[in-house]
């Protein structure tokens, strides 16, 4: 291999664990979401795209710095999170059959999608900021400045997100509630609030991915389901219960899709990750990093 191909594909793997790392901050979500309520929250993706408009139209209409905007978005994502969780799956979460909080995401996925289509339009739309082209070059590998942010705040809500679930009591309540709920609520924990928090913090992550897709690619109304697809490829590969896990098969699948366009290109791509989801599951099927009965 020549030392421009060694470079180009030292690039791309670079490329696709910052964009793998977007993958798993939404997969976190969908790992707390799923743990303690056992709801494949397949709107996911459209929630983060929402957040991402959201970013666009703060550092459009009032100047407010994509990453500065993180607070205030993620408040709203908090609160958004609390709602969803009462106004749609509350019921639906207490029903055996899981059908009926897997449809009334369909539905909010849908309701998302055209809602985004409708305000915002078709167009693709991106954040644009100064620093958004400052670039190092390290051994030969280009590195964007909002991608490295980006990558930094995956990592430290990854960290929070373990610290709150291992270091706080309401964190110990939802392990608790993901491991058993009947024993958790004979203990005395609320279910509903321990879900309404979950749902909370899952939204919240949707936040901060969003705000990093909104400062680092380019989106539209409909990229929320591709997005949905690849988080709950990476919680399955990365191992149902482990929160790191999700964000490692994150990173996995943005290698797999980066690697799988460099070598064969981009209309194969797609076909290789599924093949690979696909062969990993045969092998592992508790995923590359989980365990049965194995919590984060």
């Amino acid at each position: 291999m020549d030392s421009w191909q060694f470079d180009l594909v030292a690039q791309n793997i670079v490329n696709g664990i910052l964009l793998g790392t977007m993958y798993g901050i939404a997969a976190i979500g969908l790992s707390l979401i799923f743990g303690t309520m056992r709801i494949v929250f397949i709107a996911q993706g459209s929630v983060l795209v929402f957040f991402a408009y959201l970013c666009f139209w703060l550092f459009k209409l009032f100047g407010i710095d994509p990453y500065l905007s993180i607070i205030p978005v993620v408040l709203v994502g908090l609160i958004l999170g609390a709602a969803f969780y009462y106004g749609l799956f509350k019921e639906a979460a207490a029903l055996q059959d899981r059908i009926s909080s897997l449809l009334i995401a369909v539905g909010l996925m849908f309701t998302l999608e055209n809602f985004m289509l409708l305000v915002w339009s078709p167009n693709p739309r991106a954040v644009v900021t100064s620093y958004g082209f400052y670039s190092y070059t390290i051994l030969g590998i280009h590195l964007t400045l909002n991608r490295l942010i980006g990558l930094l705040i995956a990592i430290l809500a990854t960290i929070g997100v373990l610290t709150f679930l291992k270091k706080t009591l309401i964190g110990t309540a939802v392990r608790a509630a993901s491991e058993d709920v009947e024993a958790s609520t004979l203990m005395g924990i609320n279910p509903n609030r321990v879900n309404a928090v979950t749902f909370a913090i899952g939204i919240g992550l949707a936040a901060v991915a969003g705000i990093n897709v909104a400062s680092t690619y380019s989106f539209d109304p409909v990229y929320g389901f591709d997005i949905a697809i690849k988080a709950l490829f990476a919680l399955t590969l990365g191992g149902i219960g482990t929160i790191y896990g999700a964000l490692l098969g994150g990173i996995f699948i943005g290698l797999v899709e980066m690697l799988g366009t460099y070598f064969v290109g981009g209309g194969w791509a797609q076909a290789i990750l599924f093949s690979v989801f696909l062969v990993v599951l045969t092998i592992r099927p508790n995923g590359l990093f989980g365990k049965t009965g194995q919590k984060a």
